[in-house]
């Protein structure tokens, strides 16, 4: 059973940019320590439609006022199963695939458990149908304990799962991003362990298909 639920987000033209960034190919993992200048994935993806011009006469508001400056809404559809394990969120451009590590790892651990081979796989297969070219894979982890533990659990929980998608990606120029984040970039509350568990996540983020 699934429950679905929309969020619409504002995000303005100009561009914005995910700070250092480097690549790396299907063989190898890297993760610099620059932070991203925005929460990872959340850097606009929607391109405005047509030119609008918001001082034109034709959309004046009554009393002169004036159009507020353009900006694009990206959509994005949020499907999670009933315990939350594993969410999927789709924009016009990106599918993000967010598994908590409980389905992933044993406590405090980065060696797979016995079904999580299988769960990566299967996203590893939806990738070969999008024909993604980059790939991102970041770890994140709750606020307990010291921020350089979560840091190398949250890094050696992406390379994990970077490993085993490499085993399914067919694509032999497919380029990886794969960085650990420790707590930051929580999305539910620290302060209760239904949240904690929310923030313990591998997040596989890819374009979405032509179809």
């Amino acid at each position: 059973m699934t429950t679905r639920h929309r969020a619409a987000a504002a995000t303005a033209v100009s561009a914005l940019v995910i700070a250092g960034g480097s690549v790396i190919g299907a063989g190898s993992a890297h993760a610099d320590d620059v932070k991203p200048s925005v929460p990872p994935g959340t850097e606009p993806s929607a391109a405005a439609p047509v030119a609008i011009d918001s001082n034109a006469p034709g959309l004046k508001i009554p009393q002169g006022g004036t159009l507020a400056p353009v900006k694009v809404l990206d959509i994005a559809e949020v499907v999670e199963d009933l315990g939350g394990e594993q969410r999927r969120q789709e924009t016009n451009e990106t599918v993000m695939m967010a598994l908590q590590s409980e389905v992933l790892f044993p406590e405090d651990s980065a060696v797979f458990n016995a079904q999580a081979a299988a769960r990566i796989q299967a996203i590893g297969n939806e990738i070969n149908q999008s024909k993604a070219t980059r790939i991102r894979v970041f770890g994140f982890t709750d606020d307990q304990g010291s921020y350089e533990h979560g840091k190398e659990l949250s890094k050696q929980r992406a390379d994990a799962v970077h490993a085993e998608l490499t085993k399914t990606v067919t694509n032999p120029s497919v380029v990886f991003d794969v960085r650990g984040y420790s707590e930051d970039y929580p999305i539910a509350d620290n302060s209760t362990e239904e949240g904690r568990k929310k923030n313990r996540r591998v997040e596989i983020t890819f374009p979405r298909g032509a179809g």
